[in-house]
């Protein structure tokens, strides 16, 4: 059996409450489970002890047996140190196409050449009025 340590959704509209679970990864996210492990409310502050909840030797334990947990709860388990740091792809998604940054490098480079251009009759004239 596919073991997962994920969460389950409570609470009301836009009231979430999670509770971590131990279940079969075939089950629905809500459905049935085989143990609960904690508890996670997102709406209280991220100092907060009562954010997130969890009975760690029955976490440890699941892991022994091999339960994988999901992003989310891996997350969880590392901030409060049972698991290692993972590192995690930074995907450049949020980046422009190369189309893109070609135009705002133009952009730059004209607005650079206007501020060169505007620059330049200024310290001219200041020539000038010295003489």
């Amino acid at each position: 059996m596919a073991t997962k340590i994920r969460l389950s959704r409570g609470g009301s509209n836009k009231r979430p409450h999670y509770s971590i679970v131990a279940a079969d990864s075939r089950m629905p996210r809500d459905g049935r489970f085989l143990e609960k492990l904690g508890t996670y409310n997102p709406l209280l502050p991220k100092d907060s002890e009562d954010r997130v909840k969890m009975n760690m030797e029955r976490v440890q334990a699941w892991l022994d047996h091999g339960a994988q947990p999901t992003d989310r709860v891996s997350r969880m388990l590392e901030a409060a140190g049972v698991l290692p740091k993972k590192t995690r792809a930074n995907m450049e998604k949020a980046q422009p196409g190369k189309k893109a940054q070609e135009r705002a490098k133009a952009r730059a480079n004209k607005a650079a050449a206007a501020a060169e251009a505007a620059a330049a009759p200024a310290e001219s004239t200041e020539d000038a009025a010295a003489e």
